[in-house]
């Protein structure tokens, strides 16, 4: 059985950009979109010259893409939006050691123990509430509390966010498929609805559509920046050791069959670099992983629970089976 951490899950890839033979340029797969490490790539470029062939799609496509490559990918780095998918390629052998200045700005609970991918952006997993309506001491203490009868009607469920589907999957993974599935049917039983998207969910909470909602932190940050005392929403973090509020980290890796690797390295340095971090943690409102970084002062410290090692078989198999259990659950119809 192969040992990897929590994989991401993605339901299609969709990839543009292509592989380039000239040395100045590096060819990248990445998990994570456009918008939010576009300018991290344009300032990369702008400070080296290294130009840059992105390719977009979901991380767990990605990851089976390059397994599917195989020795003869183009692809020079891999950035994934938690661990599992680096690890399913580790587990393959396509991950090469990273220099040892790259390591040396994570701490060793953000990087693979064999040195071969590094965390540079984490994010919390909280329960946005609406603050006109829900009073604080009414807050629940864990996930598993929101299938009582005082919430029931009163949250909202991404069923189909990537982003949910890879904590359910760490959830499944760690407490058993009948406790997770339990769980599951439990909240469409006790009427939580479904949202497509976590900002679709932190609006609806905002306008009291809804009262409450398990979305990713940052997601509220943001449209507090945005609309300012009108946004009426907060987050609220499970207590500590609660499966509901664990902290999924993004993750960087190159690959070993790149011949620019030392161009690869130069570019997770830059992604790891303070002015970098700085931007993920003050204008994207993540948790910078860079060791000396401090989360943007609006930002609560960061949850001490991170993604923990699971076994894994097939990445594939389990994504598979998630969606099975969710599509089954009945969420996807509230």
């Amino acid at each position: 059985m192969a040992a990897a951490l929590l994989l991401v899950l993605g339901l299609t890839a969709m990839l543009t950009a292509c592989g380039s033979d000239d040395p100045e340029s590096l060819t990248v797969y990445s998990g994570r979109s456009e918008k939010l490490v576009g300018p991290i790539f344009e300032a990369f470029t702008a400070d080296t010259g290294v130009a840059l062939d992105v390719r977009y799609g979901s991380s767990n496509d990605l990851a089976l893409l390059l397994a599917e490559e195989g020795t003869k990918t183009p692809a020079d780095v891999f950035l994934s939006r938690s661990p599992g998918p680096a690890g399913y390629l580790d587990d393959l052998g396509m991950l090469a050691e990273l220099d040892d200045d790259v390591l040396a700005r994570v701490a060793t609970t953000d990087r693979s123990p064999a040195g071969t991918w590094v965390g540079f952006a984490g994010r919390g997993r909280v329960l946005v509430y609406n603050v006109d309506e829900v009073a604080t001491e009414d807050l629940p203490g864990s996930v598993f509390d929101l299938t009582g009868p005082e919430y029931a009607g009163r949250v909202a469920v991404p069923g189909s966010n990537s982003s949910f589907q890879d904590w359910f999957t760490l959830f499944r993974l760690r407490n058993g498929d009948n406790v997770a599935t339990g769980w599951l049917n439990d909240m469409v039983a006790n009427g939580s609805r479904f949202y497509p998207k976590n900002g679709a969910i932190v609006e609806a909470v905002g306008r009291n559509e809804i009262q409450f909602g398990l979305v990713n932190h940052y997601y509220n940050f943001q449209k507090v920046a945005a609309n300012g005392n009108a946004q009426r929403s907060a987050n609220h973090g499970f207590v500590p050791g609660d499966d509901g509020g664990l902290m999924i980290i993004a993750t960087a890796a190159v690959l070993n069959e790149s011949n620019k690797q030392g161009a690869a390295n130069r570019l997770l340095t830059h992604l790891l670099s303070d002015e970098q971090q700085r931007y993920l943690t003050d204008s994207v409102y993540e948790y910078p992983l860079a060791l000396g970084v401090a989360p943007a002062d609006v930002l609560p410290p960061a949850p001490v629970d991170r993604v923990g090692a699971v076994d894994i078989d097939d990445i594939a198999a389990e994504f598979t089976r998630t969606i099975e259990i969710i599509e089954a659950s009945g969420v996807l119809d509230q």
